[in-house]
Parts: C-alpha cells; structure tokens; sequence
C-alpha cells in the first residue's frame, strides 16, 4: 500500500516509512484513520470534519518503553507504553499479519534509539563482540582459537 502524500509532506529527509496500516482503528479516546510505521516514529493520523481535515500524534522510539502484541484469532492489538505518563497507547482491531509486522518493526526500533542496556541483555552478545565493557565494566576476556 502506497503512502499518502500528506504522510510524505510530514516525514523528515532520511525518514522511511516502514508499513503504512490502512484501517480504522477504534481506540477508546481518539479515532484513528491509519497508523504509520517509520524509522523514527509512529504516527497516527485522525480524521476530523467529515475527513476534511487530519491531525497527527507522532510518538519518537524514544518515547515508547515497552510494546505488547494481544493476538486474536483473526484480528490483534497493539500496546505501547508510552514514557512520559506510563499510559498505554491501544491500537486495536488490526489484521493479524499486519499487527504482526508492525510489532517487529517497533520492537526493533525501539532497540535502536534506546541505551542499549535499557532494553535488557538482548544486544550485549553484539556489544561485547565490539569490546565494549560489560555492566561490570570489565571486558570480556577474549576466545582463544
């Protein structure tokens, strides 16, 4: 699915958009046209005055502390913890495959924009590979061939 020229009128120069979710999504407080996954961001577009005019809510990886992928049977919800207040930013109702993919592509980027031993151990194997200093402030002793 292609991305809306006013999503590519709003991106920055070296942002991509990485899936673009073409669904109404019914969350509790807001209504959601459409989701798009960047790079840098997930930004979420409401509709207003009969589609005439659309707002944006884009939330930096930054920002998102934790996400969460509630699968159904045919259709999934999507759960980010948002930093500033701790809520939890629900997008539900979303295609299996497509919730399926957008959880990847968040996670991942989540991963990248945090410090890398705020998201746990995952990338210390890669970090000491490197020789960067573990959480000790040691570095690994190295592997003798």
């Amino acid at each position: 699915m292609s991305t809306p020229d006013d999503i590519k009128n709003i991106i920055g120069s070296n942002e991509k958009v990485e899936l673009y979710i073409k669904e109404k999504i019914f969350h509790p407080q807001i209504n959601i046209d459409s989701v798009i996954i960047t790079n840098e961001r997930v930004i979420l577009r409401h509709p207003h005055s009969l589609g005439l005019k659309k707002d944006y809510t884009d939330y930096s990886y930054r920002d998102i502390t934790n996400v969460v992928l509630d699968k159904g049977v045919l259709r999934s919800t999507i759960k980010l913890t948002i930093k500033r207040d701790e809520k939890i930013l629900e997008l539900g109702q979303l295609p299996n495959s497509l919730a399926e993919q957008a959880y990847g592509i968040i996670r991942e980027n989540i991963g990248k924009f945090q410090s890398p031993f705020s998201t746990g151990y995952a990338n210390s194997a890669q970090l000491q590979q490197q020789g960067t200093p573990t959480p000790e402030g040691q570095k690994p002793a190295e592997e003798k061939k």
